[in-house]
Parts: structure tokens; sequence; C-alpha cells
């Protein structure tokens, strides 16, 4: 197995836990927060979808975008489901940009977003990506324990 082989495996494991938690949050917590600053848990997953989407573009572009438009926004929030059908198409893309590169451009190619405080080669930036996620994941699980609602094994 090559880290472009690896790099795949863990996007797909990462996802894969995420959906897992994400499909088991009822319908009536997915718009608990746990205060008014926070984003709900529907929003964050939606965050997590959006956000690879544009990590996609920034890597594309090989850094930060000038301008972002993005197809989520203003989009109602419908169901988990109807939110993972949405960012299929994106997250197919991303995986097929993913399997484009070679072992070398893991390395050779930077990604500058010395807006956001760094250059990183692309293998930093995509494992940074998937821990985005696991992050992300990781709070979800933390609200649901806030808001005493039962969470689903991640760990099998």
């Amino acid at each position: 197995m090559n880290s472009i082989d690896l790099l795949i495996l863990n996007f797909s494991e990462v996802r894969r836990r995420s959906i897992k938690l994400w499909t088991s949050i009822p319908e009536e917590a997915l718009f608990w927060k746990p205060d008014e600053e926070a984003m709900n848990c529907i929003e964050m997953i939606r965050h997590v979808l959006e956000s690879e989407h544009y990590y996609h573009l920034a890597i594309n572009n090989r850094g930060n975008l000038s301008s972002f438009d993005s197809p989520f926004e203003n989009r109602p929030y419908l169901s988990v489901q109807a939110e993972l059908d949405f960012a299929e198409p994106f997250r197919n893309q991303f995986m097929e940009t993913i399997k484009s590169f070679s072992e070398g451009d893991l390395e050779k190619i930077k990604i500058d977003r010395s807006e956001s405080g760094y250059i990183r080669s692309l293998g930093d930036m995509l494992l940074r990506v998937a821990y985005h996620e696991s992050v992300h994941t990781g709070q979800l699980l933390d609200y649901l324990r806030t808001a005493g609602v039962d969470r689903i094994r991640i760990w099998d």
C-alpha cells in the first residue's frame, strides 16, 4: 500500500465513522447546540462537508481562494441524508483528485495558506483536511453527551 492509498483509506474511514455518527443523531437533536454562539448539529455536519469542498478547491489552487462561492450556502437544512446526497459529487471529485497525485507530489507540491498562517506540503494538507473532520466528529459526540442523547459507538 502506498501513501496515496493510505490517504484514501484514512479519508474513507474518517467519513465512514462520521456518517455512522451523523445518521444516528435523532431528528429532534439536529438543531441542538450548547450555546447561542455555537453551530447546531446539522450546521456542523454541513460545515464539515462544505469545508472539504473548500479545501479541495484550495488544494487545486495551491493555496487560499480569492473568493469562494459555496454551493452549500443558502440551502435549507432538511436532513443528514440530504446533506450527504448533495455533498456526494463534491466528495467523489475530491477523492479522484487525491488519486491523481503521485507519491512525489505529496512532498513537492506546496499549499500556500499564508493568510491562514501556514504553507504546507500537499501530504500534510491532506492529513489536516481529514483531521478537521475528525475534530468535529469528536465535538458532535460531546454535543450529544451534553444534550443527554445516547451516542453510537463509532469505534468498531
